[in-house]
């Protein structure tokens, strides 16, 4: 699952609530207690975002780094809150960081998930000029997930930004070529490109909404799935 960071600031988008913190918590916790298996990529937007950085004069490549930081520190308060919830939660960083967190090896991250943990890969790919959406789709391959979930404030993809043009017409579904070639910046084009390489779908739904991961998990038609 990726989440942007500034889902965890609550409805200003910085910083870190702790009450949207519990709630996401929450709803993972219940997600791994009926049986599935959770990977976390978290975004740093709410502390600070590298490209955005790279506009007001910040280096990219140490803006990205600056970010990957962040999706780090949002890592860790959201395994702190999901241990809270009773269910076991490890980092992992795409560079060495111990004792902050564990470095990433897919094999470890996997024996988390096998053992009903939650594992939070942290770090972006480790590398500037790739995001976050990058990374979690990286990371959904490699771990062999049967599907990439992407949580954001949206019910999911539109013909245009739903916030800012209200004739906007949601999908129920779409095939990665179109995402592409409509440039839908629900995801940036190199995640989609690896996603579709790899045959991994990607469902793009609500996560502010309350039970919507657990009505996704449980069958339900939730949100936008994008698929070869």
């Amino acid at each position: 699952m990726k989440l942007s960071g500034e889902s965890l600031g609550g409805p200003a988008g910085k910083g870190i609530s702790e009450e949207w913190l519990a709630r996401y918590a929450g709803e993972v916790a219940d997600a791994v207690r009926s049986g599935l298996q959770v990977a976390i990529v978290i975004g740093g937007g709410n502390i600070f975002r590298g490209l955005s950085g790279a506009g007001k004069g910040f280096d990219r490549v140490n803006g990205d780094k600056m970010g990957m930081l962040a999706t780090v520190i949002n890592s860790l308060g959201l395994a702190m809150a999901i241990r809270s919830a009773g269910v076991e939660a490890e980092v992992f960083t795409a560079t060495p960081m111990e004792p902050v967190a564990r470095y990433y090896m897919r094999d470890d991250a996997v024996a988390v998930l096998e053992r009903g943990g939650v594992a939070l890969i942290a770090g972006g790919t480790g590398n500037p000029f790739f995001t976050t959406d990058s990374g979690a789709a990286l990371r959904a391959l490699e771990i062999k997930a049967d599907a990439l979930l992407k949580g954001t404030r949206v019910d999911g993809v539109y013909t245009a930004d739903p916030e800012k043009d209200p004739s906007a017409v949601k999908y129920d579904e779409l095939t990665f070529d179109k995402a592409m070639e409509d440039h839908l910046k629900v995801m940036d084009q190199t995640a989609f490109a690896l996603c579709r390489e790899g045959n991994m779908p990607i469902i793009v739904f609500d996560m502010n909404a309350k039970g919507n991961l657990t009505r996704l998990i449980s069958g339900e038609k939730v949100g936008t799935t994008v698929h070869v």
